[in-house]
């Protein structure tokens, strides 16, 4: 009962939402299918030209791709393809080959009204496959660097943007980058198989987005993620003592300027982008930063606090980056929260200076309660949000 770009839209803005509650930066461009209509019809009168598509034969307004005439068909995903199957994505009638997939899909009576666009081959819309290729070519040129996606649209998504592009004379992509899925129960999560849990449901569990991130930096992304409650609270646990030696560190020598990074995790980031190795560097480091500072050594902290926060910028996790820390995202209720638990560290300060040691366990205790553990240091009492190793 709603139109289609209505749906989208609203899926945009919750993407976009999303990528800044877990600080992804924002992309340069952002194009829309919709917008780049003209594009693929170029693209697909070339291919239909040179001999690599052709319009049904049954008058529908398809148009598709000769899967026959690209003998690099498969090179991608190692598919063969006299074992393949039909693409599936129309009825085979129309079709030379079963193998042959959709450049241009005619109208069809029960789809909506308004989800179609003029054609020199009817009214109708895109295929899957030619919008990527169409928008690459507009904004990224005839061949770009790095391609990405998850590891279930190396076929036949993948495959068939190399087989039309290359078919135009697009060298296309350089290389490929493909992610491992995330699962749950040994299942792929996703909306169409009713499993996907969303920020608001690790928001439940007392996880921030910051924890998150780590959680999916932890692994190697080509690696599967098979998601449990414990396994994200594991994370989280270990991102806390991660923040904790930056908070501890920053207070006692300042924050300072970020370092230069260690030779190891810029060579773990260069093998494939190797995060799983390159906190295994970090971890390293802290532990050195967490010895400097039960000793007073005050230089070694302030050059293990430089270069562990230049690692955690590289991995978008810095606990003392603004993203996370409240500048410029709900500046106003970091306000209020932060007045709110200095007021109660000061009457818990006051009643410690009665002795009345009651009172004051009593504060700290109803601070806990809500979330707000207290950390006596020297320089004075250190909240942070959590639970307390």
């Amino acid at each position: 009962g709603r139109p289609f770009w209505s749906i989208a839209y609203a899926n945009e803005l919750l993407l976009a939402e999303s990528y800044r509650s877990l600080n992804v930066l924002a992309p340069t461009y952002e194009p829309r299918a919709t917008g780049h209509i003209p594009e693929m019809h170029e693209l697909i009168t070339k291919l239909i030209a040179d001999g690599h598509a052709y319009p049904a034969s049954d008058g529908s307004g398809d148009v598709y791709f000769d899967v026959a005439s690209w003998p690099a068909y498969g090179s991608l995903s190692g598919q063969s393809p006299d074992a393949m199957q039909s693409a599936g994505d129309a009825p085979d009638r129309g079709k030379r080959d079963p193998r042959d997939f959709a450049l241009w899909k005619g109208a069809k009576p029960d789809e909506p009204a308004d989800a179609y666009w003029p054609s020199p081959w009817g009214l109708g819309r895109p295929g899957w496959h030619i919008e990527c290729s169409a928008m690459c070519w507009r904004y990224l040129g005839p061949e770009f660097d790095i391609h990405g996606g998850g590891l279930d649209l190396t076929f036949p998504h993948h495959e068939n943007e190399i087989a039309q592009s290359q078919a135009a004379g697009l060298p296309f992509a350089r290389y490929w980058v493909h992610h491992g899925l995330l699962s749950i129960g040994g299942a792929k999560m996703g909306k169409s198989a009713g499993n996907a849990l969303g920020l608001a449901y690790v928001d439940s569990l007392g996880v921030r987005p910051v924890e998150l991130r780590y959680y999916y930096a932890a692994a190697h992304y080509r690696s599967v993620i098979d998601y449990s409650e414990d396994s994200l609270r594991d994370a989280a646990t270990a991102y806390r003592r991660i923040e904790g030696f930056v908070q501890r560190a920053a207070e006692r020598v300042g924050a300072g300027p970020l370092g230069e990074l260690p030779a190891g995790f810029v060579a773990a980031m260069d093998d494939d982008l190797n995060t799983s190795a390159a906190l295994a560097v970090l971890q390293q480091h802290i532990r050195d930063g967490n010895t400097a500072l039960s000793v007073g050594d005050d230089v070694t902290v302030r050059t293990t606090l430089a270069v562990v926060r230049a690692m955690l910028d590289i991995l978008g996790i810095d606990p003392l980056d603004p993203a996370w820390t409240g500048g410029g995202r709900s500046d106003d209720l970091r306000a209020v929260v932060d007045s709110l638990i200095a007021l109660a560290l000061e009457q818990r300060a006051q009643a410690r200076g009665r002795k009345d040691w009651a009172a004051a366990d009593a504060v700290r205790d109803q601070l806990k309660l809500a979330g707000v553990v207290v950390e006596d240091t020297p320089q004075g009492p250190r909240w942070t949000i959590g639970e307390q190793d």
